[in-house]
């Protein structure tokens, strides 16, 4: 693994970069006073609640609630991890990413391998072009030239060290590469070849376009496995990767449906009818990692398996790591399709209407569920449903909170007709929206007044804003420091107006304080330049959500009035920390000659 990316690159390249123009090139912004709008891209809606602040470098839906910095949006957006969200903004501004010392693996192999993988794809695609025998067999398979192309197919030739004579003779570090690559073998005797000989090769590429391993297809019947896949590498973890993936990405700016097919030709000959959203794993069960990475790029999965009980255990194994991920207005259905068919050979024969009219008869999840479960379950027997009834509910209790979950704990109850105390929690899931429709009126009553919202603040627990204490004629106590976090989020040069007041915060004993100083403390080693900045230094923190929801607070105000609103908040919290060391001191039984002079420093000074 390469070293990691300093934090002050990271901080000059949110200050660097323009958020707007990022987000901008990828779905259209309209100017709305000082920030920008947009139908959210993460939900659907009609009227547009995404807003992009160019102040704070800041994005915030108040449909949905994703909100972040410009790495947070790509991340989510183009489905990227962090360090090539990194590097793609990197590029974008012509920056080199660099790396501290202490990897485990130098910090250009990485690259170096990418560039060996290139390489063997631009080989393999030589030889296609030179075999005709190959080039038959995907005529045969109905293959077309732009297709084979746009998916870079190529060809192994039969020889034991086409590739290796090709791209590694006479040079160690570049056969040590093609090793780590997954592109060579060795036999028994200590002997060297070429993974790949006499197969169809299908290059798999990362979520970045780059080639990280390649999947083989014989063309002729008993010649060793029909497919074989790259071993697992530093750049290529099967189990994590989808085929087909980045091509579904480079073909919608936001994926409508992902269909989970079997094999590398299914997804070819799927995108080729103009079903360009299919993907395929990589010889193994739909992993929990699969299932992630399906549903961060689409909120509808439908997973396509044959008819017969091997592809009934795999819709099964798919089912199981899907479940924890349900919800946020995912779904997932499965499609089996008739006995010796599969998507390849449906598609050749009925075309992509008919494809897609097969997908229309996908059952749901909840069906597929109910009767898989029912098929060694004897329905006609109370003993029988109570076997379902006990098997659902334990599936069910892996479904994330809310109302799919609701709704099968609903169908459990009417399938099997068996006791189950689901009116109560149902009765509970009522109160509880009735309530949070109260909350958020009062909530649009208080941001109407330019007020902070109580619930929205940090160190307030969920569902319990109404438990904070509230003084006589004030606002409750715990507000002023959520409030001044707010103000700070919005203009983190405010951190100067605070250095006189830090000693008396590290003393205060109030919710919040300590975020307070850790945040002023940050900011003063720091130096971020903006909002996002600020918030990807605290990224891993354990408060870092609650801190993007205060960084999308609207505080109304010119940004002197606000700080001039933070001063404030920093001369009652001093207060506050007075009065805490007074309560303090005037508790003691007994005091020394210097606590009687600070006690009456400290009642001087507060009077």
């Amino acid at each position: 693994m390469a070293g990691r990316i300093p934090d002050s690159f990271i901080d000059g390249l949110l200050a660097r970069v323009d958020i707007v123009e990022l987000i901008g090139s990828r779905i259209p912004l309209q100017r709305k006073g000082r920030e920008f709008s947009a139908c959210c891209p993460f939900h659907d809606e009609r009227t547009p609640s995404f807003y992009v602040s160019p102040a704070k470098q800041f994005y915030h839906c108040f449909g949905c609630g994703a909100h972040g910095t410009a790495i947070r949006f790509l991340m989510e957006y183009d489905r990227l991890d962090f360090v090539d969200a990194v590097e793609e903004l990197a590029k974008r501004l012509g920056l080199e990413v660099p790396r501290e010392a202490g990897g485990r693996e130098p910090p250009r192999e990485g690259q170096e391998l990418h560039a060996v993988l290139e390489a063997a794809q631009q080989f393999f695609r030589r030889e296609l072009a030179g075999s005709a025998e190959a080039q038959a067999y995907l005529e045969r398979r109905g293959l077309e030239p732009a297709t084979l192309e746009a998916f870079g197919i190529g060809w192994a030739p039969e020889g034991w060290s086409g590739l290796l004579d090709a791209l590694g003779r006479g040079d160690p570090r570049r056969i040590e590469l093609l090793d780590k690559a997954g592109l060579l073998s060795k036999n028994d005797a200590g002997r060297t070849y070429d993974k790949f000989r006499g197969r169809v090769v299908f290059p798999i590429h990362d979520r970045r376009g780059r080639v990280i391993a390649f999947g083989g297809r014989v063309i002729r019947k008993d010649d060793g496995p029909k497919y074989l896949n790259s071993p697992e590498t530093a750049l290529f973890h099967k189990g994590r990767e989808l085929y087909g993936l980045w091509h579904a990405r480079q073909a919608h700016s936001r994926i409508p449906r992902l269909v989970v097919v079997e094999g590398y030709m299914d997804v070819v000959s799927l995108w080729q009818a103009g079903i360009t959203t299919a993907v395929a794993t990589l010889g193994t069960a739909t992993t929990p990692e699969h299932a992630e990475l399906l549903f961060r790029n689409a909120a509808d999965v439908c997973f396509c398996f044959d008819g017969d009980a091997a592809g009934r255990r795999a819709a099964w194994k798919a089912l199981e790591s899907v479940l924890p991920r349900l919800g946020d207005g995912r779904q997932a259905s499965f499609l089996f399709l008739p006995e010796g068919e599969d998507p390849d050979s449906l598609v050749r024969a009925q075309g992509g209407a008919g494809f897609e009219a097969a997908l229309a008869t996908a059952l749901p999840l909840s069906e597929f569920l109910f009767r898989q479960l029912a098929e060694d379950s004897d329905l006609g027997s109370a003993d029988g449903k109570a076997r379902l009834a006990e098997r659902a509910k334990v599936l069910i209790a892996r479904l994330p909170d809310g109302e799919f979950r609701d709704r099968m704990e609903a169908l459990r109850v009417q399938r099997t007709a068996v006791g189950f105390h689901a009116s109560a929690r149902l009765g509970d899931y009522t109160r509880e929206l009735v309530q949070l429709g109260e909350r958020v009126q009062q909530d649009a009553y208080e941001l109407a007044r330019g007020r902070v919202p109580a619930g929205y603040l940090v160190g307030v627990p969920p569902r319990g804003r109404a438990s904070a204490p509230r003084p006589a004629g004030g606002e409750p106590r715990r507000s002023l420091v959520r409030t001044a976090i707010a103000l700070l989020l919005a203009q983190p040069a405010l951190a100067d107006e605070a250095t006189a007041e830090l000693p008396w915060l590290e003393t205060l004993e109030l919710p919040g304080v300590p975020l307070l100083v850790e945040l002023l403390r940050a900011i003063g080693e720091r130096r971020p330049p903006n909002t996002g900045a600020l918030l990807e230094a605290f990224a891993a923190h354990p408060q870092a959500e609650a801190l993007r929801k205060l960084a999308a607070l609207p505080l109304p105000g010119e940004p002197a009035a606000l700080a001039a609103d933070f001063r404030g908040a920093l001369r009652q919290l001093r207060r506050r920390a007075i009065d805490q060391r007074l309560d303090w001191l005037k508790a003691q039984p007994a005091l020394d000659e210097a606590g009687r002079a600070e006690l009456r420093a400290l009642l001087a000074g507060r009077e």
